[in-house]
């Protein structure tokens, strides 16, 4: 098995099916990113990065907690519809849609959060941690949101949970809080582990 699926592995999945996995219209979709964005502990953020956008549905609501989104996928068809669904939503303007791929270097902008949302296991195990080790780094402060599916799919080099995992091995991350059914992980970490009160100096937080 390759370090990570390749490209013509999504150029067929989007060839068949404009929106393949039904982000746009399947309720455990909905509720997903519905959890993703309460377990946010800011209200608000300057930067997000978002790896693997497909069609732009998480990317359309990130928008409403984020000054600007920059957001990549490797399909050109994920980021045409990502663009149709942008302008008819009015808010085009604050992404920055290219083509890449989570083990590219990422753009060298200061952003305070990334979103991992089901890209997590396209890649190995190596490869993963080398990327979020790297990328990581650079990123003080930054916070890290991350969704992953939980039942085995056998083209994929990895489960959700030996994603976040992964990410949770990795140096500077601190998990701050975590939802998970038999369906669906979803986990924040942090730099500084400091929780929602703690932030906000609500009296009694440690």
């Amino acid at each position: 098995m390759t370090a990570r699926l390749p490209d013509t592995y999504f150029d067929q999945i989007y060839a068949d099916r404009a929106d393949p996995w039904d982000l746009a219209t399947r309720w455990y979709e909905q509720r997903k990113y519905a959890i993703t964005l309460a377990l946010l502990p800011d209200r608000r953020y300057r930067h997000a990065f978002e790896p693997g956008c497909s069609i732009g549905t998480l990317t359309e609501l990130l928008v409403q907690r984020c000054d600007h989104v920059t957001a990549i996928d490797i399909a050109e068809a994920a980021l045409a519809s990502a663009a149709d669904r942008l302008d008819a939503a009015g808010c085009r303007g604050q992404v920055t849609l290219s083509r890449s791929a989570l083990d590219a270097p990422w753009p060298a902008e200061p952003f305070d959060l990334v979103v991992l949302s089901e890209v997590g296991y396209y890649l190995d195990a190596e490869l993963l941690a080398e990327v979020l080790r790297r990328e990581c780094a650079r990123l003080p402060g930054v916070t890290l949101v991350a969704a992953h599916w939980r039942h085995d799919v056998a083209d994929y080099p990895l489960t959700g949970d030996e994603v976040h995992d992964i990410i949770a091995a990795t140096p500077g991350l601190v998990s701050l809080g975590r939802y998970r059914d038999d369906d669906v992980v979803v986990e924040v970490f942090s730099a500084d582990g400091a929780s929602v009160a703690a932030r906000e100096g609500v009296p009694g937080a440690r």
